[in-house]
């Protein structure tokens, strides 16, 4: 077999999500919203968030040690961990770096040395750029495998309308020839277009904003008059936003049919749909218009742009539409109700949600077709598929995610509001075999800033 014909895609899977949540009720009550537009309108039932001794690259090395221990791996066996992220903790230093010396305190100095690492950034879809960067080095290099990591951190202002749609977690995925779970096929449609949606700006003050004095007045050591702001949040506009997922989502679409050269209608082809879920509805309510452009649905279109997205409104909430979503994406929205928006992370979250539901329920799937639509703000998406191998079951049911998801602990507003706030001091769920953040260096010049982290 040619290295164009290999068999390459996802061998493995593990994750790790806050332990705690916020029940999005609470938050609808407390934000005068009807708490059914949230939970029926949206889909969205849970909020994950981080506790105290937790932020990206303790949900990254969370996953990456079950990973390694689930699939009984040796740093020998590991090439590349690549990490996809929007929320780095350094703008400099990948988190790639942090967790090979993270993970040598388990495995011995050094232990990692020959493992190439990299974080790869664009939005919500820099997971899916770091899984196809991946595939490519397997495919070039079947005898090595290559880890994915997915970590981010969903983090809104209070009150803003991006609030109730927030999450966090890691997923980690190993890479092989011959993977027991998905074969990951190489065609790849694309649609890019340069726009504001939804970005995390270098903002700044100047000195005299800050401390209220005229001149250049000293601050902290810093000589530029002028004062970097690092917030998580990010500014955004949500409509536009959904105009612009809905645009790229149907320019990648098509390129893949294209690419393909499906004379049919191509989500036929398709047992399940993984998207990227912003909110757990998301993709059922974005997916209607390619529905209809891609069948005979499509000859009942008008032209005029306000009739026409009237019809595709339409269609939207036909019968035959509720039914296709309800089977094509329903699955993959368990998770995401129960989690919230996980960045880079949330389609991958969204294939684990779907294999583990067919687990749970039983079904066999192999040789089933997914289809991909991946979507990162700024703005692009990619689509591509991927063919069900014979061993996802055992693969999958490893991963234990609903279990897991049932065993976290709701909060209350007030510590809600501690911990976006960053007031808690003191962890809500005392941590337990797991990793932490330990401290951020504040006294020594030379390391001020640097991270460390512990095993506990």
């Amino acid at each position: 077999m040619t290295k164009e014909h290999l068999k390459v895609g996802i061998d493995a899977m593990s994750f790790d999500i806050p332990k705690i949540y916020l029940p999005i009720k609470d938050l609808a009550v407390a934000r005068n919203i009807e708490p059914a537009k949230l939970e029926k309108g949206l889909g969205l039932l849970r909020m994950a968030f981080p506790d105290v001794h937790q932020d990206v690259v303790v949900f990254a090395a969370n996953a990456l040690l079950k990973l390694i221990q689930q699939e009984n791996l040796s740093p020998k066996d590991i090439n590349r961990i690549y990490v996809a992220t929007e929320s780095g903790v350094d703008s400099s230093k990948p988190i790639g770096s942090y967790l090979l010396s993270i993970l040598e305190d388990k495995f011995g100095d050094g232990s990692f040395e020959h493992c190439d690492t990299a974080d790869m950034t664009f939005a919500c879809i820099g997971g899916v750029d770091a899984l196809h960067n991946s595939l490519d080095f397997v495919r070039v290099n079947p005898d090595k495998k290559a880890i994915v990591i997915s970590t981010d951190l969903a983090k809104y202002d209070l009150y803003s309308t991006g609030e109730y749609t927030q999450g966090a977690g890691a997923i980690a995925m190993l890479l092989s020839v011959n993977p027991r779970i998905i074969t990951i096929d190489n065609h790849i449609g694309v649609s890019a277009k340069g726009v504001f949606d939804f970005f995390k700006p270098k903002r700044t003050l100047t000195k005299k904003e800050v401390t209220g004095q005229d001149g250049n007045p000293d601050w902290f050591g810093v000589l530029e008059d002028e004062i970097s702001l690092a917030k998580d949040q990010p500014v955004f506009d949500g409509q536009y936003s959904n105009t612009c997922y809905q645009d790229r989502t149907r320019g990648a679409y098509f390129d893949l049919k294209n690419i393909l050269g499906e004379q049919e209608t191509l989500y036929k082809n398709w047992t399940n749909i993984i998207v990227h879920l912003p909110y757990s509805f998301q993709g059922r309510r974005m997916f209607s218009e390619i529905y209809a452009l891609d069948s005979e649905l499509k000859n009942t279109l008008p032209n005029d742009p306000q009739k026409y997205a009237e019809r595709i409104k339409e269609i939207s909430k036909s019968d035959d539409y509720k039914t296709f979503a309800a089977e094509k994406f329903a699955p993959a929205e368990a998770a995401s109700s129960d989690i919230g928006n996980m960045y880079s992370g949330s389609i991958f979250m969204g294939l684990l949600s779907t294999l583990y539901f067919h687990h749970a329920e039983n079904n066999e799937i192999k040789g089933g077709k997914f289809g991909f639509l991946a979507y990162g703000s700024g703005a692009k998406s990619k689509a591509f598929e991927g063919l069900i191998e014979g061993e996802w079951k055992s693969q999958i049911a490893k991963t234990q995610l609903f279990e897991i998801m049932e065993q976290a602990k709701p909060i209350e507003m007030e510590t809600y509001h501690a911990l976006h706030k960053k007031e808690l001091k003191t962890p809500v769920i005392a941590p337990k075999n797991e990793y932490v953040l330990e401290r951020i260096e504040k006294e020594n010049p030379v390391l001020v800033g640097a991270r460390y982290y512990k095993w506990l």
